[in-house]
């Protein structure tokens, strides 16, 4: 009787673990919270059209519009595993649309280093390509003349010019176009941000930080007075904003719901 007992008790046991463990193995969705600063200080959506920020060159501006394209958020685990939706999400911030955003993707709970691409890498960016992105923000194409595709970000308001004058900006990345061939040669400027490690279990949100501020000074000082507009063109201006997109992105908190 007692033998009974131990067994039934180590069955028990037995049955519990295996319970945990497929508990603990349900594949789960993972939130983005996308949130907004300059240089700290939260971007609310009064704050557009105020010109109140200033850039590392010194010029105070305003935003008017803000909105970009991220792509491809992929997780990958201590095994070099890795899991990509394979979609994409195209944040408004002014409009407050797509702040959240789900990938289309679920994954087993554990430990994740966390990146995406902003933009389009050469593979997705691909001219004509997705009916939505076609119409979006008055339509969210490249030019042909520019080598098609889509737009990275657009990013526009005014700023105090050396005259003293408010004068329009319209900091827009795309993927980089030589016009001095024929016909136009492309550089692929889409990067990918690595947010780091995230714990990953149900109900998970990660928050992606934007600091707008370090699109104007790192590593390139950017001055307004030089380059404010005609930037699509620009193969050397769209190199520099490029690179100074590699600290814009950071991981903010991570909560468990």
């Amino acid at each position: 009787m007692r033998k009974f007992a131990l067994l039934a008790l180590v069955a028990l046991i037995a049955l519990s673990c295996n319970n945990d463990d497929d508990n603990s193995t349900t594949p789960v969705n993972v939130d983005f919270l996308f949130t907004h600063n300059f240089d700290g200080s939260p971007i609310e959506n009064s704050d557009f059209d105020q010109i109140q920020y200033t850039n590392e060159n010194g010029e105070q501006l305003s935003l008017s519009k803000l909105v970009y394209l991220i792509s491809d958020i992929t997780f990958t685990n201590s095994s070099g595993d890795v899991f990509d939706a394979g979609d994409y999400n195209l944040i408004n911030v002014r409009e407050e649309t797509n702040l959240t955003f789900t990938p289309n993707i679920q994954i087993p709970p554990g430990n994740y280093t966390v990146s995406f691409t902003f933009g389009f890498d050469d593979e997705d960016n691909i001219d004509g390509a997705y009916a939505d992105l076609n119409s979006a923000d008055g339509g969210w194409n490249v030019p042909a003349m520019l080598g098609g595709g889509y737009h990275y970000m657009r990013m526009e308001g005014k700023f105090i010019d050396n005259t003293s004058t408010e004068t329009g900006y319209a900091y827009h990345t795309i993927r980089a176009a030589d016009m001095s061939t024929t016909p136009v040669t492309n550089q692929d400027t889409s990067f990918v941000v690595t947010l780091g490690t995230v714990t990953v279990s149900n109900d998970t949100q990660v928050e992606v930080k934007m600091d707008v501020a370090e699109w104007y000074k790192n590593p390139n000082l950017w001055d307004l007075n030089v380059l404010h507009t005609v930037l699509m063109p620009n193969f050397n201006a769209q190199i520099m904003m490029f690179e100074n997109g590699s600290s814009v992105f950071s991981l903010g908190a991570v909560t468990q719901n």
